[in-house]
């Protein structure tokens, strides 16, 4: 990403390792960030969320604020609903096609991004900010088509219609998988602890839904694991 002095940006920043590592990158660019805005959706992990995202902001001297969007919570999706089971997959199952369609669409939030999205330019707009942040990246685009490139254009693309001041989405990390995105972030010394990737609002991450997974596949620190997740790598995760 391209950016200049007087570039500014909202981000959006859920505390999971994409978004957090994207703020950081734009923030790299020598831009500013005006505002890092956290959505509740009646998301399971919302009180985490929540801590780690202002914990996250504070570091990085950003004003921080929710965004209340509890009627999302009707919509159906494992991660509003607590009857709902959240897959735990298997480290392996993480590169089966197959398994993964699966878990997308149990914890799919019907138009998730947009709303965020749409919901964020109109704080951009109004804050006089050119860009607004998100975490995609290409891993988790193969099965989430709203964490992609062509997503980005697409909104982009809507944006320049909507906002008068053509505040358009930029995503730092959205060629990048989790391991390249981990390593942006030890090569620039991001505070990986103040991470919250989980789906779950425990006192630690899960350690066994595929975001959890996913985070420790590309950390693969076993001290970090040990002390951020409650569940450690099991001969089960590693299973070939």
């Amino acid at each position: 990403m391209s950016s200049t002095s007087k570039s500014s940006a909202v981000a959006l920043l859920s505390s999971g390792l994409d978004s957090s590592v994207a703020l950081a990158m734009y923030l790299a660019s020598g831009a500013q960030v005006r505002l890092a805005l956290t959505c509740l959706y009646g998301q399971r992990a919302s009180d985490q969320e929540v801590q780690h995202a202002q914990e996250i902001a504070a570091y990085f001297k950003v004003p921080h604020q929710t965004l209340n969007l509890g009627w999302m919570g009707k919509f159906p999706s494992a991660l509003t609903q607590s009857q709902n089971a959240i897959p735990n997959p298997s480290r392996a199952d993480l590169d089966d096609a197959q398994f993964t369609q699966v878990s997308a669409k149990a914890v799919w939030v019907p138009n998730r991004n947009g709303i965020f999205l749409e919901a964020a330019s109109g704080f951009a707009e109004t804050l006089g900010a050119s860009h607004v942040i998100v975490g995609f990246n290409r891993e988790e685009a193969a099965t989430f088509p709203d964490n992609s490139r062509s997503y980005l254009d697409a909104i982009n693309t809507a944006l320049a219609f909507s906002t008068q001041g053509r505040v358009q989405v930029v995503s730092p990390t959205v060629m990048m998988d989790k391991t390249e995105i981990v390593a942006w972030a030890r090569a620039h010394h991001f505070p990986l602890h103040l991470v919250w990737s989980c789906y779950e609002a425990h006192d630690k991450m899960c350690g066994r839904c595929e975001s959890c997974q996913r985070l420790k596949r590309a950390i693969d620190d076993p001290l970090y694991i040990a002390s951020r997740f409650e569940t450690g790598v099991s001969a089960l995760e590693n299973k070939i």
